[in-house]
């Protein structure tokens, strides 16, 4: 009998509870930093401990970089269609603005000197909106400004009609009872071809040629993100049968035609070349109103294409951040009721160590 009590009282037993307590103290911080983090260990090695290998840390890795990488490509692409969409918007005023001056065109009365006047004025009114839209920005970007987006791509555009692109115009126009109606057309085109300083209404930054952005749509794919403020996007602008004349450029024509209406009145509007003028002003106008709303059609689909895009990436990072959290992060309802486990455990062999050092000889008689 004392043999017994001996062994069940003896240092040997007391040091086993004390070493199991031990261990499960261990655990239940293991359980503690689980619950507060999320994650099986906040190390590499912690999390390979975990799942008895080195895989679950390289399969991690992996899965982190790929993540890394398509969260980059969606959000560049997210800032790509919002960009669009400004420039969509933007589009559409300018189109409303145009077709609201070759109404005012189509309807002048080139006998009475006031009506000119009011649709001059309502013409110049209209350039200067037209130049402001042309220097939307998007947050810091000007959504106009091709890849050169940091800059405005009309210069002081509240200024335009005093500047030397409409002046020029204005100077053309002047001299129509002159020239006549097909040589002051051309003359007003090849004003808004030109790219000569001191006469092209857009920056020297923007180039003649301006490349326009691109972004990156993930598998080596890219997509042509936006339309320059003096060169289609999409669609390519051309003359047409109905006297129609172009710069090759829709928002040139636009700007070029409504510039010529604001100057309307400064020479003899009675002459006859007057209504052949009118006529071809107007049809350069419709068309450029027609290709500028293709363009903008054009730009509207690549822009769901692309939003498309954005969300499939996004299902995959999603899809890759589940396998990812399989690797690294705890299920938390299960760590929970660990947690509560253990420390149930742990206070009873914190009791019965404390009962072990307490009991008597007389306790086991």
């Amino acid at each position: 009998m004392s043999g017994t009590i001996g062994t069940m009282t003896g240092a040997g037993t007391l040091q086993q509870l004390i070493a199991q307590a031990a261990a499960t103290k261990s655990r239940l911080d293991q359980l503690t930093a689980q619950a507060s983090s999320g994650y099986v260990a906040t190390t590499y090695a912690g999390v390979d401990a975990a799942s008895g290998g080195a895989g679950a840390t390289q399969s991690s890795l992996a899965l982190g970089s790929q993540i890394a990488g398509l969260t980059s490509t969606v959000s560049n692409i997210n800032a790509a269609t919002g960009r669009m969409g400004v420039q969509q918007t933007a589009l559409a005023n300018i189109s409303s603005i145009a077709t609201g001056v070759m109404s005012a065109l189509q309807s002048a009365d080139p006998t009475n000197p006031q009506s000119l006047a009011v649709v001059a004025r309502s013409a110049q009114q209209a350039l200067v909106q037209v130049a402001n839209m042309l220097d939307t920005k998007d947050g810091n970007v000007y959504v106009f400004g091709g890849q050169n987006s940091s800059e405005p791509p009309v210069p002081n555009p509240n200024a335009i009609n005093s500047a030397g692109f409409a002046t020029q115009i204005a100077a053309a126009v002047a001299s129509l009872a002159t020239n006549g109606a097909s040589a002051t057309s051309a003359t007003i085109l090849a004003i808004g071809q030109s790219n000569i300083l001191g006469t092209t209404p857009f920056a020297t930054a923007l180039g003649a040629n301006p490349a326009l952005p691109q972004v990156a749509l993930g598998n080596g794919t890219t997509a042509t993100i936006g339309i320059a403020a003096n060169t289609n996007g999409f669609v390519t602008s051309s003359s047409s049968s109905n006297g129609a004349g172009t710069t090759g450029s829709y928002m040139r024509d636009i700007l070029t035609t409504i510039a010529s209406v604001a100057s309307l009145g400064t020479g003899s509007m009675n002459a006859a070349s007057y209504t052949n003028f009118a006529q071809s002003t107007a049809a350069t106008l419709g068309n450029a109103i027609d290709t500028l709303n293709q363009d903008a059609g054009v730009l509207g689909n690549t822009q769901s294409a692309m939003t498309a895009q954005a969300t499939g990436l996004q299902q995959t990072i999603n899809g890759m951040t589940t396998q990812q959290a399989g690797y690294n992060q705890v299920n938390m309802a299960t760590t929970l009721s660990d947690l509560s486990a253990v420390q149930t455990q742990l206070q009873a062999s914190y009791q019965l160590i404390a009962a072990m050092k307490t009991m008597s000889l007389t306790q086991y008689i």
